[in-house]
């Protein structure tokens, strides 16, 4: 299997440094705000990963953090009047909510950088103790002309990223890329006691230090939106490699934006589509299936014709999944396709992926109309186990107690087609129709299809 390493630009064969666990920290959301759809192709390319590489055997520690204190979580507190902790749990819950439709794996651990403010100032103290931190006023700094690989992640020079990047500003600073690692408290803000005076840690702080509590270092892979190359992901090395003078990651893994109307989605701009009113509008595995269509390391663009071309899609699949249902009436699993692995294997490129989906929907309509029952098997639980792994949720409308009643049904109406009685044969197809069940007269007896 070979992953696209950011840090080094080029892709790489993927194997975990331990024993057959793969250890993955994913930068999660800030919660001043319900998630986004942006946020949620994220989200989705760890599920996708997290899946494959359990398909191969892996086990995987899948770590995903709430930055639950920020200055973006302060001003929402300041404008509802109401505490930082009640709005971060309120958007913590949307989250949770909205990972449970689209049928997201949960993480192996959620910390909040709250549980972890101790961690941090033990950090700090190290990168103050070595020269590498300053402070000014009440605020604590890092000086990145202390660390050599300053860049390393974006490949960029230091004049390059002072020179592009958005910095935050302050009189204190030695250097414009100098970021702050605490923060000096401000009347009606939280805080925490510190070597420094009380204050709150910065937002690159909180990644360093949670990571390794959880996965050690080096992590086998740690991933997030592309937006955050830099500033956010550049500090988190620089942070720890400059305190440990150790590796921080192996791999490092970026998915592309989602855009709308051609502009990155953001919460600080207002310019976004929350995830749960998606989900509420359009069948959650046709939202995975839009996802998947696109390769996570491509921009792609908010669209409604997009999704409602998904659930196109989807429902080309659900419906075949029916019928071979109804016809092959067991689920052996096979292996998949050779098409999906090398697609998967490659980058997990699951556009192809998705595309050895239609191949199988295509093949088995094949096999139905030349009556091939072995192909037919085949290809059916090929394809269970490939949307198996790519997280798609089968949907049972239909309890097992309804499944046997119109199976009953289905012959007893037989019975009376055989006298001849049609009249009562076509009013029970009729209003089992009526409940989205479809049955199907064959020369093998009828077909029950649930829509």
């Amino acid at each position: 299997m070979v992953l696209f390493n950011t840090l080094k630009r080029a892709k790489e064969k993927f194997s975990p440094l331990k024993n057959n666990t793969v250890r993955i920290y994913f930068c999660g959301m800030t919660v001043q705000e319900s998630p986004h759809m942006g946020h949620m192709r994220a989200y989705m390319l760890a599920d996708v990963l997290t899946r494959y590489l359990e398909y191969k055997g892996y086990k995987v520690m899948l770590v995903e953090n709430f930055t639950d204190i920020d200055d973006k979580i302060i001003k929402k507190s300041a404008e509802e009047g109401i505490d930082y902790r009640i709005i971060a749990e309120r958007h913590i819950k949307d989250f949770y909510e909205v990972r449970d439709a689209l049928n997201i794996k949960p993480a192996y651990f959620y910390p909040r950088a709250t549980q972890h403010i101790p961690e941090m100032i033990e950090l700090i103290g190290l990168l103050e103790k070595k020269g590498i931190a300053y402070k000014k006023g009440n605020d604590v700094y890092f000086d990145v002309s202390k660390f050599k690989g300053y860049g390393k992640l974006s490949g960029k020079r230091i004049d390059e990223l002072e020179a592009g990047a958005r910095i935050e500003p302050s009189p204190y600073k030695k250097n414009p890329l100098d970021f702050t690692l605490w923060k000096g408290s401000k009347e009606n803000e939280p805080w925490w006691e510190s070597p420094w005076g009380r204050g709150r840690p910065g937002w690159h702080i909180e990644c360093s230090v949670m990571s390794v509590h959880y996965l050690d270092a080096p992590l086998d892979i740690h991933a997030g939106g592309e937006d955050l190359i830099f500033p956010h992901h550049e500090n988190e090395i620089a942070q720890y490699e400059g305190a440990t003078e150790k590796e921080f990651s192996r791999f490092w893994l970026h998915n592309a934006m989602l855009n709308l109307k051609g502009e990155k989605m953001s919460k600080s701009t207002k310019h976004f589509i929350l995830a749960k009113d998606v989900v509420k509008v359009f069948n959650p595995n046709a939202v995975r299936l839009y996802f998947l269509k696109s390769h996570y390391r491509s921009q792609a663009e908010y669209s409604e014709e997009r999704l409602k071309e998904a659930e196109e899609g989807w429902e080309r699949i659900r419906e075949f999944l029916n019928i071979a249902k109804a016809i092959v009436k067991e689920e052996k699993m096979e292996e998949v396709t050779k098409e999906f692995i090398d697609a998967m294997e490659d980058d997990l490129n699951t556009p192809k992926a998705v595309g050895s989906l239609f191949t199988l929907v295509q093949k088995g309509y094949q096999a139905v109309e030349q009556n091939k029952k072995e192909d037919l098997k085949r290809v059916y639980s090929q394809l269970l186990l490939q949307l198996e792994i790519l997280g798609f949720k089968m949907e049972e409308k239909f309890s097992t107690d309804i499944r046997r009643l119109v199976e009953r049904l289905a012959e007893f109406r037989e019975e009376l087609r055989k006298e001849k009685d049609y009249k009562k044969s076509d009013k029970i197809r009729d209003i089992l129709k009526e409940s989205n069940i479809i049955i199907e007269d064959t020369k093998e007896g009828p077909r029950i299809l649930y829509k």
